[in-house]
């Protein structure tokens, strides 16, 4: 029996997928707070991906660390409304 291994993807690839892949983690993280190799979990992709994912989303102020790192180093995320992320100036042209 031979086992083939699929090759890593094209960190172009991994990005073209932040778009789709953002819905899902959004999803997840509504629920409860999650760790990366949680969120890989749920959504049946490698952690080194969603990590590309997750971290463009913590750069644009979406998703947000909670609390300390686990025993293995790992921070748990959450969501954050669009609420909480509104632009001071943006309020201050209304």
């Amino acid at each position: 029996m031979s086992t083939t291994l699929t090759p890593p993807r094209s960190m172009l690839e991994i990005a073209q997928d932040e778009f789709i892949m953002k819905d899902h983690i959004a999803a997840a993280l509504r629920e409860e707070h999650r760790t990366i190799p949680e969120l890989a979990e749920i959504l049946g992709h490698p952690t080194s991906e969603v990590t590309v994912w997750l971290f463009g989303m913590r750069r644009y102020g979406e998703v947000e660390e909670v609390g300390r790192a686990d025993v293995d180093g790992y921070f748990k995320y959450e969501w954050k409304d669009k609420s909480e992320n509104d632009d001071p100036a943006e309020s201050e042209e209304k």
